[in-house]
């Protein structure tokens, strides 16, 4: 059985008889997993385990973990500072601000990696406008070049790691004040303006080998009426022919609210997809992925299925056991415990 196009959340902490035929649909590719998943490692473990073996090739597993805020899995694992702190470092320290974001990817997805979690979506390429509430300090900067320069050392902490990454939230959700997963959120900017700020982390983050993008469901009225993510222009046009990226295209959520002006969620994919997305997200809705998994019609091209097959992990670490016995993680795990001392100009040791 060859992976599908959706990817689903699950309920719990274990699978449940209902999990396990979403899952088992040929439509079915990946599972996101949150907090309500996560007691601690050696559940997470078991539970991607069991997620792992339900099919071959196995389902793609992802989770957002940032940092920040954003973090799913927090008993366990190492707390990751919000990207913005790395920012404020690089203000007074650009050197040691691009050595301390590699080190935070390779925590990040050391750790992951060693419990059985593919991909997280990481890094956030938006850049921070003052405007957005829901980005904020999600982002690592005001300058784009910054959020390139540090988003890169990331990834290259990400692969370290045994992971590739996935930008978000394409091109750029910083500018307005509206949060998607709310309400409809439209940014009046013409495309010349966007091209010369928000796309500039996209461009140099596709031209370092970046292996996944999230669209925004932001629409970009000058550009097109759909969201980003819907949008043949900004996917297959803009990203896929302009900016040359051959990665793996994922929706956001499709339950969000951003997008409830389409009048079905089955809608909601099957126009993302046209679009030129490889995977779509149905989360949180269970009703909604049952209608997508019993009414969707699409027959996955071998092209995304190549993207898709990329985006497993390199077990580069068996066990947490085994990674807290690696002296590099160690290392990195001490100098991310100081970063917010750094950030503020702190004394540290």
């Amino acid at each position: 059985m060859t992976l599908g196009p959706v990817m689903l959340d699950i309920g719990g902490i274990a699978l449940t008889e209902n999990d396990k035929r979403r899952l088992l649909h040929p439509l079915t590719g990946g599972v996101i997993l949150f907090s309500r998943n996560y007691v601690d490692n050696q559940q997470l473990t078991t539970l991607t385990n069991e997620i792992h073996a339900l099919r071959n090739p196995h389902l793609l597993i992802a989770v957002d973990h940032e940092g920040g805020r954003v973090q799913r899995f927090r008993k366990d694992f190492t707390p990751i500072p919000a990207m913005r702190e790395l920012g404020k470092i690089w203000d007074n320290h650009p050197t040691r601000a691009c050595h301390l974001a590699k080190q935070v990817g390779f925590v990040l997805a050391a750790e992951l990696n060693a419990c059985g979690v593919d991909f997280s979506f990481t890094p956030v390429l938006d850049i921070d406008h003052g405007l957005s509430s829901v980005i904020g300090d999600r982002s690592f900067h005001r300058d784009a070049n910054v959020i390139a320069d540090l988003a890169h050392q990331l990834m290259l902490g990400l692969k370290k790691g045994g992971m590739l990454s996935v930008g978000k939230h394409f091109p750029g959700h910083g500018y307005i004040q509206a949060d998607t997963h709310f309400e409809k959120a439209i940014d009046e900017r013409c495309y010349s303006d966007i091209e010369m700020n928000d796309l500039i982390p996209f461009q140099r983050m596709i031209n370092a080998g970046l292996a996944g993008i999230m669209p925004a469901h932001v629409i970009y009225t000058k550009v097109d009426q759909n969201p980003a993510g819907f949008s043949k222009i900004w996917l297959q046009k803009i990203l896929r022919n302009d900016l040359q990226f051959d990665g793996c295209i994922f929706s956001d959520d499709l339950s969000m609210n951003g997008v409830a002006h389409y009048e079905s969620i089955v809608l909601r994919a099957q126009t993302a997809l046209n679009a030129g997305c490889d995977m779509v997200l149905v989360c949180n809705n269970p009703e909604g992925a049952d209608e997508v998994l019993k009414n969707l019609h699409w027959d996955i091209p071998i092209t995304s299925l190549s993207r898709l097959a990329r985006m497993r992990s390199k077990k580069n670490f068996p066990t947490m056991t085994k990674l807290h016995e690696n002296g590099d993680y160690v290392q990195a795990v001490r100098e991310i415990s100081i970063i917010g001392c750094e950030s503020r100009d702190l004394p540290f040791q």
